[in-house]
């Protein structure tokens, strides 16, 4: 089996998948956010302080959580599709006001209704 990496137009499709989701993480727009993770109880996403076991906890954090100093830049920022149902999106990002660089890793599938988060991790590093 041969299994193609970065299909040119398969990466323009997770990278507009991706870059909508930055969009709404930063403007704390949490109708985006829950439509992009999948909604199965299989679904994680291991945060700074949190540990979220399936869609309904991650919706739950998102709901919680302040809307106030979102805002970040993102850097380094690394998109790698495999065929054309599954990707990895990485990047780097710094917040105001903060030494931290922060760290996340989101794992995607294309369901029917779209690319789909299945798994994410975010992580910080001191100064």
């Amino acid at each position: 089996m041969s299994l193609e990496v970065n299909i040119p137009e398969v990466v323009a499709e997770m990278t507009a998948a991706f870059m909508r989701y930055e969009k709404a993480l930063t403007g704390n727009d949490v109708d985006v956010l829950d439509e992009l993770f999948l909604n199965s109880p299989l679904t994680l996403r291991y945060g700074v302080t949190e540990n979220l076991h399936s869609y309904d906890e991650i919706k739950a954090f998102r709901a919680g959580r302040p809307s106030a100093g979102l805002e970040r830049e993102i850097y380094n920022t690394r998109i790698t599709t495999y065929g054309r149902d599954f990707a990895t999106a990485n990047t780097e990002f710094k917040r105001k006001n903060s030494s931290k660089t922060g760290r996340q890793s989101q794992t995607w599938i294309r369901t029917p209704d779209g690319w789909r988060v299945v798994a994410a991790h975010v992580s910080l590093l001191e100064g």
